[in-house]
């Protein structure tokens, strides 16, 4: 199995840097990884969700150390190069995440998250 494409979607706050979107094999898409700023450097986070007790707990996630370790080098490759892409400095393609989560994002990125969400189909550019 391949990793086909990687989204990536700045935002910008303290520790939050991006969220991610990763297509395998053109076929399967994982949602909602998001990528933080930890105190020894960037980290990938898998999707999760919150239990009962206050805990989190992976919704998808790989299986193994070595294709842990493939995603996250390729997901955090990808991300320096849409930082790059952008002018590292600029925020032009960074959006701030406001009260209502992604709201500055124009309505038809908005209409992708949401049909992606929803468990609709998606076409990727």
């Amino acid at each position: 199995m391949d990793i086909t494409q990687i989204r990536v979607f700045p935002v910008e706050e303290d520790k939050l840097k991006a969220f991610v979107s990763i297509i395998f094999d053109d076929c399967f898409v994982v949602c909602d990884i998001k990528i933080i700023e930890g105190v020894n450097g960037l980290f990938v986070s898998m999707p999760s969700k919150k239990r009962k007790n206050g805990t989190f707990r992976d919704i998808a996630h790989p299986l193994n150390n070595e294709t842990r370790k493939v995603i996250e080098q390729q997901i955090i490759d990808r991300y320096n190069e849409v930082l790059a892409e952008s002018g590292a400095g600029s925020s032009s393609r960074i959006r701030e995440l406001g009260a209502e989560n992604g709201s500055n994002m124009d309505q038809e990125e908005q209409g992708k998250r949401g049909n992606l969400l929803e468990g609709g189909d998606q076409t990727w550019p």
